[in-house]
């Protein structure tokens, strides 16, 4: 298993290579997001299915998860590459980083090729739990379905407000979006929650918790939040501002009342 992960982790890296020359010549930085997601799910899958044994049934259950979560979020960010302007973020760190960004945006897309490898760490675990399926496989597709219902939801409500007349400037806080000002990210990090409940009996299960961990602090303090609200500060002024004061930042709750 581990020389299927680094003979997948060595095809990522040449796929990231190929995409960074691709981003450069035209600009969307975004598509790194669809190829780390497929890239993701592929190697998941070679773990689950290359195990020395038969596949089992909980390796079929992980298999067809990951599946239809890489399916989704592959489809919608790649429809919605097509459909919008360059995320903000990318035109943030190339606005950032100036003379240099080439050279960063190669390094930043071979960090996205090891973390195609270190979100796969769940499934290269999980390929050893041969116990029967139980209580805690329940509670995983239960973290699961409600992760990609939720994000599905989110998603939907915000791609729908984006395109109504009118709302060019105004704040999405409609659906989920009123309570949580991204539950997006939430939900997304609930779905990985789920993994480490499938391989928690596992031999060294317990490791699987560094994908959902890994993934908090992306979210709080890298890729995920701060950029995301200093370009809706930008956009939106005031507006967004009011919005920060009343609503919950990551876990969905009710809005806190303003002076307003």
């Amino acid at each position: 298993m581990v020389q299927a992960l680094l003979l997948s982790y060595l095809g990522v890296a040449v796929l990231m290579i190929l995409l960074w020359y691709w981003q450069a010549r035209s600009g969307r930085g975004s598509i790194v997001d669809v190829f780390w997601t497929l890239g993701v799910t592929l190697i998941a899958l070679v773990q689950l299915l290359l195990v020395p044994v038969a596949p089992g049934p909980r390796h079929w259950l992980a298999s067809l998860l990951i599946s239809c979560w890489g399916l989704r979020l592959t489809l919608f960010l790649a429809w919605r590459m097509t459909i919008l302007p360059e995320d903000g973020r990318y035109l943030e760190l190339q606005e950032r980083w100036g003379a240099t960004r080439a050279r960063r945006m190669f390094f930043f897309f071979q960090f996205q090729a090891f973390g195609t490898v270190l979100f796969a760490w769940p499934f290269i675990l999980l390929a050893g739990n041969q116990y029967p399926l139980g209580i805690l496989d329940l509670v995983g597709t239960l973290f699961w379905m409600t992760g990609i219902l939720g994000g599905t939801i989110a998603d939907f409500q915000m791609t729908r407000f984006r395109h109504t007349a009118g709302n060019e400037k105004r704040v999405c806080a409609v659906g989920l979006w009123k309570y949580s000002r991204h539950p997006n990210y939430f939900f997304e990090w609930i779905h990985w929650c789920s993994y480490v409940f499938l391989a928690w009996l596992a031999p060294w299960g317990w490791l699987t918790l560094l994908a959902p961990l890994t993934l908090l602090l992306l979210i709080f303090f890298v890729t995920g939040i701060p950029p995301s609200e200093k370009q809706a500060l930008m956009r939106r002024g005031e507006s967004y501002l009011h919005y920060q004061a009343r609503t919950p930042v990551f876990i969905p709750w009710f809005p806190r009342p303003t002076d307003e």
